[in-house]
């Protein structure tokens, strides 16, 4: 009348359970880019010619743009684009008082292009006259690079007394060279103008 239960009982413990593994990385590791960001690369990339030919002119023309962008900065010292030897608050100082006086070495290139001419002209009194005035263009270039040397190293004593004073002198006599129009950067005092005291 009764019926016999089985005496197998399920088993509590399975070979088939899943075995827990590390939680993938979700993502690319990068921040999303925003919907402004997509859209302009997008449009760089529609910009993109196909051929090598238009990629290369239009790499020159971007390195063309790049380049007239930096001389201009240049001209107007931009601290962004001048190069290491022009930069900083002494260098400015030193171009600033160059420009705002006149040096004698600076018309020593034309007074060189005329005394050439006198040279070459065959004519005995000009050949003599165009010597002398060689010796007294050397002399008043030595003396007043002197004055500048002077003048300029007792200037950045007073202002910049913490800074080392190596090559400034130089760099000083260079820009006193080149005729005020051709320097770069551009001056930007008038002659005789006064200077800040701080740079």
């Amino acid at each position: 009348m009764f019926r016999r239960k089985s005496a197998e009982t399920p088993s509590t413990t399975s070979t088939d359970a899943p075995v827990a593994t590390a939680p993938t990385p979700q993502g690319k590791g990068r921040p999303t880019p925003t919907r402004k960001e997509a859209e302009a690369a997008a449009r760089a990339r529609a910009r993109l010619p196909k051929d090598k030919r238009a990629a290369a002119k239009l790499a020159r023309e971007r390195r063309a743009a790049e380049s007239a962008k930096m001389r201009e900065g240049m001209k107007a010292g931009d601290p962004r684009y001048l190069p290491k030897r022009d930069q900083g608050p002494v260098r400015q100082f030193i171009r600033d008082f160059v420009d705002a006086r006149v040096s004698f070495a600076e018309f020593l290139l034309p007074l060189l292009l005329i005394i050439m001419f006198m040279q070459y002209s065959g004519t005995e009194q000009l050949m003599s006259f165009s010597n002398a005035l060689w010796s007294i263009t050397i002399i008043l270039v030595f003396l007043d690079s002197i004055f500048l040397r002077f003048q300029l190293r007792r200037q950045l004593k007073q202002r910049f007394p913490d800074e080392p004073l190596k090559g400034t002198t130089f760099y000083a006599l260079l820009r006193a060279l080149q005729l005020r129009f051709l320097r770069m950067p551009k001056p930007r005092v008038k002659l005789g103008q006064r200077l800040p005291q701080k740079y």
